[in-house]
């Protein structure tokens, strides 16, 4: 007996061959276990809906029926779960579903849980599966006495057909699980990015203006006791002392800068994008054409991120002009920033970038970077527009 290699990364299953492998007899089971599975299906199926459809002419019906579904969707699980064993079909869970019947009424959660589609599809699954069953449970139990030498092809052939059934009727439903799981991946890209930011931000003031004001305290500690006995040691002192404050004070101004700078909370996107243009080591023109100001947040998210792209500008594109573009297009902040550099910026190319399409796709947001080598390079950011707080709507 040959012994066959495990599944590859797209769940299918390795090439079926003459001898029994491992794999051959893992089909057979599961065909041999269908019409147990199904007739236990079928029945739940049939009594739930008879029951459920029966009594809804009454108060109990409808809530039985949810339950129903809820059940089915156990069975469902179980389904999956022998799929995934037996037949390496891999197929993710679908989330729990949330009917909230204290917090909504009574019925929001008879809606809820009524119009779940996993549930539903769940109980299709399990009513047309007797049919099925029935016969593979058959033909492998025949095969397994009379064709055993071709046995498992006809297991691969059966089972590919159990395959498509569960793949077509027992995964998340798309749309919705979609976006759950992309709302759990952005929640957890807003988390480490925050935690990043406090990082730089204890690093920052550890290593820099902590470490001149303790500097500080000891300068003038010093100059205190030289004050009465060598009075021009203590004022030179005091004069280090002095330059070493405002070297202090700029690395918090700077520092609170990168945290949230006082010009875009008080003048906006216009007035804070040219002050990013002025430091920029190439000539800079900025065009903001916004007829309102967006969230807070968004703002914030868009300053970064023109900010980020004209430090790349400043540090790799070898670059003589750049201009920043920002303005609104129905329900979207978009952003452009291009300059006539060398080149050849990649998302992989360990110059933020990937950070900054991250940081944008946790708000909904979109990324698209185009540098051919030899330039020009330009990158579009796009944020959804959220009206500020307070804001009155434009007429």
């Amino acid at each position: 007996m040959t012994m066959s290699p495990s599944p590859p990364d797209d769940d299918r299953p390795p090439p079926a061959r003459f001898a029994l492998g491992p794999w051959a007899w893992k089909e057979i089971a599961y065909l041999l276990a269908n019409l147990p599975m199904a007739i236990a299906g079928f029945v739940y199926t049939v009594f739930m809906i008879g029951v459920g459809v029966g009594l809804s002419v009454t108060v109990i019906g409808l809530p039985v029926l949810v339950a129903g579904l809820q059940g089915a969707r156990w069975i469902g699980r179980m389904e999956r779960g022998r799929a995934r064993a037996m037949l390496g079909v891999r197929i993710d869970e679908p989330s729990p579903i949330t009917l909230g019947r204290r917090e909504s009424g009574f019925f929001s959660w008879l809606w809820a849980g009524l119009k779940d589609p996993v549930g539903w599809r769940s109980l299709l699954y399990a009513f047309i599966r007797l049919p099925w069953g029935v016969l593979t449970f058959a033909v492998a139990l025949v095969s397994l006495f009379v064709l055993w030498p071709v046995l498992p092809f006809i297991a691969r052939g059966l089972t590919n057909a159990d395959r498509a059934m569960v793949r077509g009727l027992l995964p998340p439903s798309d749309e919705l699980e979609r976006r759950i799981a992309e709302l759990e991946s952005d929640r957890g890209v807003v988390v480490d990015t925050a935690a990043a930011d406090l990082r730089r931000i204890e690093r920052d003031l550890h290593d820099g203006a902590q470490a001149r004001l303790v500097a500080l305290a000891m300068g003038l500690g010093l100059a205190k006791e030289k004050l009465t006995h060598d009075p021009q040691a203590a004022a030179r002192m005091v004069d280090e002392a002095h330059g070493e404050v405002k070297v202090a004070l700029q690395e918090l101004r700077d520092l609170a800068r990168g945290i949230h700078p006082a010009v875009l909370t008080d003048r906006g996107l216009d007035a804070a994008l040219s002050a990013i243009a002025s430091r920029c080591t190439v000539p800079v023109t900025v065009d903001v054409d916004l007829d309102a100001r967006p969230a807070q947040a968004i703002e914030g998210i868009a300053y970064f991120t023109v900010s980020e792209l004209l430090q790349n500008v400043s540090k790799h594109a070898h670059a003589t002009r750049a201009t920043v573009d920002v303005w609104r297009s129905g329900e979207r902040l978009l952003i452009q920033v291009r300059d006539d550099g060398s080149g050849g910026a990649r998302m992989d190319g360990g110059t933020g970038m990937a950070g900054l399409a991250e940081r944008l796709g946790a708000v909904d947001g979109v990324f698209a970077l185009d540098s051919p080598s030899g330039g020009p390079t330009t990158v579009t950011a796009e944020l959804p527009w959220r009206a500020r707080a307070g804001a009155a709507a434009p007429e």
